[in-house]
């Protein structure tokens, strides 16, 4: 087994019990950390010099849908029913299984150029069970570490036929997988359940699929994202909080508009929740839910969303979270009539912590991944601490929350295999420029059978 030791400039390792050092050492072994300290003496077959470097656990993307990687920027100035009526009901339907597959890959190595070393892929355009397959082999290709959450499209309905929201999930698709190419959850991607939940489905439809979900002992996770009055199942989440449907083993995205008491019965039925900021502040009246969580006594967890609409990029996404938090904490005191606060009321650590094990715990690898624990998986990233943006560095956890981007990422690290180095992917540009050219293709041919055209004014 393989043995690689990094001597770091600065470690930040999320760990509370191990905390951050000046002048660290970390020892791999094989695909997981082994030591975590000063002056290990640990013999190694490969000693990597981060003297100058920033090492931190890779940043984890708890929502994004990749296969959405060629549509990017296409809305950045559309609002909710834009994205509903030129996605969902129209470009979305166009997708095949190769076009899955293009987008799931190139998406997944452009997250791992930008310091993700996870995410959760809520894969929400299928139609067969070779759709999916196609998918999985995107990011399998990549390299990444990955949930796919297996969800179902969401096309018009066809005269005659049960509109989606009455819809179950498909019990032969989620079972081939299942048993399948995921019949181990010891593998680098692993299987979740994408359902509509009640706010896009019927209270039925969304208890039947957390039952499928628990059956197959699967996460699953749902888009909470609709006031009350445009809800299929208004109250469904308190109902199936009742039901004892709701716990760890599910993930609500968004909840904007979930009322605190409908939130606090949830958090303390132990279900998380992905705020998606930069999306939700480009298109939502409510505002996001992290500091609610957070006062609810949860972990809030963070995640980009749509790429079509907003950036890619964790970084801004973990910037936007902080920054929202902060500017929320202070209007409240503020309307409370309470005098100015003496400190800082979201310090820059928690939004670390949303990024890494708050989202690890969200997708249920609290215990694999989010920090760098010894025993856990060697997924960790490295920043050039002498970029211009960053030097000098202070305090090594805020260069990392406030001053950082993607650019700043050297080195890439996914369970033990060194995914990007001195700043340069490592994976075949002779394929990466085909599966390009594939991709823009796939595209175009997908806008021009959709009949859409970017109106730029």
């Amino acid at each position: 087994m393989k043995r690689i030791l990094i001597e770091c400039g600065w470690l930040v390792t999320m760990d509370e019990k191990i905390g951050d050092f000046r002048g660290a050492q970390l020892l791999i072994e094989g695909s997981r950390i082994a030591a975590v300290g000063r002056n290990l003496n640990a013999a190694a077959d490969e000693t990597i010099d981060a003297r100058d470097k920033i090492v931190m656990p890779g940043l984890i993307d708890a929502h994004i849908h990749t296969w959405q990687a060629g549509l990017r920027a296409i809305g950045s100035e559309w609002l909710g029913p834009d994205y509903h009526k030129n996605i969902h009901a129209n470009l979305a339907t166009r997708y095949g299984p190769e076009d899955n597959y293009l987008g799931n890959l190139v998406g997944a190595l452009g997250q791992i150029d930008g310091g993700v070393t996870t995410i959760l892929d809520w894969c929400h355009n299928l139609t067969s069970l070779e759709h999916a397959e196609r998918s999985v082999d995107g990011l399998e290709e990549s390299g990444i570490r990955a949930v796919f959450a297996h969800g179902t499209a969401k096309p018009p309905t066809k005269p005659g036929e049960l509109p989606y929201t009455h819809v179950p999930h498909p019990r032969d698709r989620i079972e081939a997988l299942r048993n399948g190419r995921f019949a181990s959850d010891d593998r680098l991607v692993t299987l979740a359940m994408a359902i509509l939940g009640p706010h896009w489905g019927t209270y039925e439809v969304a208890e039947q699929d957390i039952r499928l979900a628990r059956e197959l002992d699967l996460l699953s996770t749902s888009h909470a994202t609709r006031k009350p009055a445009d809800q299929i199942a208004p109250g469904g989440y308190t109902r199936l909080a009742k039901a004892g449907l709701m716990g760890p083993d599910h993930n609500l995205v968004h909840g904007n508009y979930i009322d605190d008491e409908e939130l606090k019965l949830l958090v303390e039925a132990g279900a998380s929740f992905t705020a998606t900021v930069l999306t939700e502040l480009h298109g939502h009246v409510a505002e996001p839910v992290t500091l609610r969580v957070r006062k609810a006594g949860g972990m809030p967890s963070i995640g980009i969303d749509v790429e079509p609409i907003v950036t890619g990029e964790m970084f801004r996404e973990m910037q936007a979270a902080l920054l929202h938090a902060r500017w929320a904490s202070l209007r409240d005191n503020a309307a409370a009539g309470n005098p100015a606060p003496q400190h800082i009321p979201v310090k820059s650590r928690e939004a670390l912590a949303w990024a890494t094990i708050g989202n690890a715990r969200a997708i249920g690898l609290e215990d694999q991944i989010g920090s760098l624990t010894p025993g856990k998986k060697a997924d960790l990233i490295m920043l050039r601490a002498n970029d211009l943006n960053l030097f000098p560095v202070h305090d090594p956890l805020f260069s990392i929350t406030d001053q950082a981007h993607a650019g700043n990422v050297d080195t890439v690290m996914i369970d033990g295999v060194t995914r990007k180095q001195g700043g340069k992917r490592i994976f075949p540009d002779a394929v990466l420029n085909k599966r390009r050219a594939e991709l823009v293709a796939s595209v175009e041919r997908i806008m021009r059978e959709g009949d859409f055209t970017l109106k730029v004014a």
